[in-house]
């Protein structure tokens, strides 16, 4: 179900998930409301290295202790003000440990990308995640050093209280 409401309603679409993932789908009784997926985190994203401070030998040690959020969608005949932000900080508390349950290592950190050529993540920051920079718009597989994609905001949380601490020790 949650791979067809997200390939049906995402301007993504579904992409399968690989590596450390987690999916949820909120539901209110018996009707869905909202998808959530969760991902290892990509490799090298300068903005968060910055923003946490870490070295090249750190971020390839602790990488594993950040979570990407790869997609959320509120299904679109969902009406209620606010449910967004209040659906992120619901997935903020619980997510250290679903992730420590499922893979035995917790996260300290969540990240994500937002368009903003799509929308302004207002959901986000209501959250309380922090604008920590914008892409360089040229993907992963970079040959080029040419922007071939859309420039995104990188959003991020602290899900632990020295996340820097324990995100920079190796």
């Amino acid at each position: 179900m949650f791979d067809g409401l997200i390939e049906m309603h995402h301007y993504l679409g579904f992409t399968k998930l690989v590596g450390e993932h987690l999916k949820y789908l909120v539901f209110s009784g018996e009707r869905p409301v909202a998808c959530f997926a969760w991902s290892s985190a990509p490799r090298h994203l300068g903005p968060r290295d910055r923003y946490l401070g870490w070295s090249a030998e750190q971020r390839r040690r602790n990488i594993r202790f950040v979570a990407y959020n790869t997609r959320f969608l509120i299904l679109p005949w969902v009406e209620v003000p606010h449910l967004a932000s209040h659906l992120l900080g619901r997935m903020a508390r619980m997510l250290p440990k679903e992730w420590e349950r499922m893979y035995a290592h917790p996260v300290f950190f969540a990240e994500t990308f937002v368009d903003p050529a799509r929308n302004r993540g207002t959901c986000y920051y209501a959250a309380n995640w922090t604008l920590m920079g914008q892409t360089t718009g040229r993907g992963k597989d970079d040959h080029t050093n040419k922007v071939n994609r859309s420039i995104k905001d990188v959003l991020g949380l602290p899900l632990a209280k020295h996340f820097r601490r324990l995100l920079q020790e190796t």
